[in-house]
């Protein structure tokens, strides 16, 4: 064993974790507690499992885990909310800018 071995990463598969009903559970809240809340789709990488990120009118966001693209359209679907695919038509400007806000104490 060198002197630095054991700060080295052992090598192991990533593990995604799948979406729970916890993570719904917050999605339906917020939703319910925001006005003009919009549904964007995010695939599913090497990393995370696919997500849903809700946007409210005044840029406010949250992230979460989704069963699948069909998953995030049915929940969209229930809630009677538009659903965008973020890898195509990207982020909304209130989003970006809402973060600028809250990062610079704004808010």
């Amino acid at each position: 064993m060198g002197l630095f071995d054991r700060f080295r990463r052992k090598s192991r598969p990533g593990v995604l974790r799948a979406p729970t009903s916890a993570d719904t559970g917050h999605l339906e809240r917020w939703a319910a507690e925001r006005r003009g809340v919009e549904a964007y789709v995010e695939p599913r990488t090497t990393v995370t499992e696919t997500t849903v990120v809700l946007v409210a009118h005044d840029g406010e966001w949250t992230r979460r885990r989704i069963d699948g693209e069909e998953g995030a359209k049915r929940f969209a679907r229930k809630l009677g909310m538009p659903i965008y695919d973020a890898g195509i038509v990207g982020y909304p400007k209130r989003m970006r800018e809402y973060s600028r806000r809250k990062s610079a104490g704004e808010i």
